[in-house]
């Protein structure tokens, strides 16, 4: 299987039929259908590592102040628990903890729902260990990689610049500071070029990466994604646009 990075952006991305959304669902259509899909969201950000192990996830609406079409709405996609407890056991770094309380929060949902539309594929998560460096959770990602032999759709969900303290909502629809273009494009190039050591050592790549990744969250599910890739797999850009002045929505197809 592919392996993925999406830049989730706001959680109206969930019902919104948008140039986003819409590059999910024909995103969907471009890969091979999956025999799961597991999730790395930075909207799960624990100490230690888990994994959702529940038969049937449940919705969870991470966030306040939307409109109330976007708490009706509901992902019934069932869970894996096998496949949970296979992927803890890949997991030899660290321990893994089966989780049967969080579900799928909206790093997850809001995009899953717009690649299979049907909820019929089970979908689990994996936590982000706040506690662990770039480079832990790039190397995490490795033991993973039999995942993808087995048709589970890995995909790393959150933003490479994302500095809501900074958000202007006169360019919310498109545009960016220079700061979050630049830095955007420094991480396009280093990706591309498969250059995931400087990706890893963000904090080196001056002021303009601290501005895009004032916390860094939503920042490592990157290292997910480009920790997964072979040397014999190039990178393909989507979404690629900045919007809100200090968000980018560029996202990673990888194989």
């Amino acid at each position: 299987m592919p392996v993925l990075f999406i830049g989730h952006g706001s959680p109206m991305n969930g019902i919104e039929d948008n140039e986003f959304s819409r590059n999910w669902s024909r995103m969907a259509l471009d890969i091979p259908r999956p025999t799961a899909v597991l999730v790395v969201s930075a909207h799960w950000f624990t100490r230690g590592t888990h994994i959702t192990a529940m038969d049937f996830p449940p919705t969870i609406h991470d966030f306040g102040g939307f409109p109330q079409a976007l708490f009706d709405t509901v992902y019934p996609a069932p869970g894996d628990p096998l496949l949970a407890a296979e992927t803890a056991k890949l997991i030899q770094s660290t321990e893994v903890g089966l989780d049967h309380d969080w579900g799928l929060d909206h790093g997850a949902w809001t995009v899953v729902r717009h690649m299979y539309p049907d909820a019929d594929i089970p979908v689990l998560q994996l936590s982000i260990d706040y506690t662990k460096d770039p480079a832990w959770h790039y190397e995490l990602a490795k033991e993973l990689y039999q995942l993808r032999r087995k048709g589970v759709l890995i995909l790393g969900s959150g933003n490479m610049v994302h500095n809501l303290r900074m958000i202007n909502w006169e360019m919310i629809n498109g545009g960016g500071y220079d700061w979050a273009l630049e830095m955007n494009l420094k991480f396009k190039e280093l990706i591309l070029n498969h250059a995931h050591q400087p990706l890893m050592d963000y904090r080196n790549l001056g002021r303009d990466a601290m501005l895009a990744i004032p916390t860094p969250e939503h920042y490592l599910p990157l290292m997910y994604t480009l920790g997964l890739q072979n040397d014999k797999e190039e990178a393909v850009l989507f979404n690629d646009k900045a919007i809100g002045g200090s968000l980018t929505m560029t996202s990673v197809k990888i194989g």
